[in-house]
C-alpha cells in the first residue's frame, strides 16, 4: 500500500498514510473519541487510537495491520477460530466500556444500557492475522445498550444465521445453530439472554433496515445504493428465517 490510498469497502472514504487512516467524522465523532480513549485506559488494545483531527478535520486514527473480510467471508473469517476470537473479543471489548459514559452517539441509546455496544461488530469491521481476529475498527455506530443487542447483530454476522438464499451467508441451518451456540459460550452470554436472542436477531435486522432507509432519505448516496441493491430485503429475509428456525436455533442455544 502506499500513502494517500483510499480504502475499499464501507459507507466512508477512509485514506490510508503510513500508520494512520484519516476517516470524515460527524456530530457523534467526540463521543467515539472519548471512548477509544476510554478503552486504551482500560487496557482494551484491540481497538485503534485516536490522534487528533487533520487540517481539512477528518480524524486521525491507527492503522491496524492484517485482513478485513468482504463478503461472502473469506475462509479464514469463516472458520471455527475466527468465531471463537470474535467472541471473547467482544466480550473483552464490552467488559472494557464499563464506565463510559457521553452523549451524541449516531444510534439512540437503547435500554437497559449495559455497556456501550459497538453497533456493526462484524467481519467487515475486524482485523484478522491469519484465522485470528486481533482487531475491531469502524466505532461510529457506537451506542449504549445492552449486551444481548450487539451480541445478536455478532451472531448474525459470525455464525452466520443467514437463510439460505442468501450468497453472503454460508452454512446449513444446523451447522449455524451450533455456531450461534458455539459464539455465545465463547462470549460468555447467560441463559435469560440466549433465551431472547431469537428475537434481538430480528429486532436488531428490522432496526438497521429502518436506520438505512432513515439516512437514504437524509441524503446519503451510500445507503440509497445499498437500498436500490435490495440489500434490505436481504435483511428482511434473514430476520424472518431465525424466527421461522427458532426451534432449531434455540434447541442449541438453551441445550445443557
Amino acid at each position: 500500500m502506499v500513502d494517500g490510498e483510499i480504502m475499499a469497502g464501507g459507507v466512508n472514504r477512509v485514506e490510508r498514510r503510513g500508520s494512520r487512516v484519516l476517516r470524515p467524522t460527524g456530530p457523534w465523532s467526540p463521543a467515539v473519541h472519548g471512548l477509544l480513549a476510554h478503552l486504551r485506559a482500560a487496557g482494551f488494545t484491540a481497538g485503534p487510537r485516536f490522534h487528533g483531527l487533520a487540517e481539512d478535520g477528518r480524524e486521525v486514527l491507527d492503522f491496524l495491520p492484517g485482513e478485513v473480510s468482504d463478503y461472502p467471508p473469506t475462509p479464514a473469517a469463516a472458520s471455527r477460530t475466527a468465531l471463537l476470537d470474535a467472541a471473547r473479543l467482544l466480550r473483552e471489548y464490552h467488559d472494557a466500556t464499563a464506565g463510559y459514559t457521553a452523549e451524541g452517539w449516531m444510534l439512540p441509546v437503547r435500554e437497559p444500557v449495559e455497556v456501550v455496544c459497538h453497533g456493526d461488530y462484524a467481519p467487515h469491521n475486524c482485523v484478522l492475522a491469519g484465522e485470528h481476529v486481533v482487531g475491531v475498527i469502524d466505532f461510529d455506530t457506537a451506542h449504549p445498550g445492552p449486551r444481548l443487542w450487539d451480541v445478536a447483530y455478532a451472531a448474525y454476522r459470525w455464525a452466520p444465521t443467514t437463510a439460505p438464499g442468501n450468497a453472503d451467508g454460508f452454512g446449513t441451518p444446523d451447522e449455524q445453530a451450533v455456531r450461534v451456540r458455539e459464539f455465545c459460550d465463547a462470549y460468555g452470554l447467560g441463559r435469560a439472554d440466549r433465551a431472547g436472542l431469537v428475537d434481538a436477531i430480528e429486532a436488531r435486522l428490522h432496526a438497521l433496515v429502518a436506520h438505512m432507509r432513515a439516512e437514504a432519505a437524509a441524503g446519503s448516496a451510500a445507503f440509497a445504493s445499498h437500498l436500490a441493491d435490495g440489500h434490505h430485503l436481504m435483511y428482511l429475509s434473514d430476520a424472518a428465517y431465525v424466527v421461522r428456525e427458532r426451534a432449531r436455533f434455540e434447541a442449541q442455544l438453551l441445550a445443557e
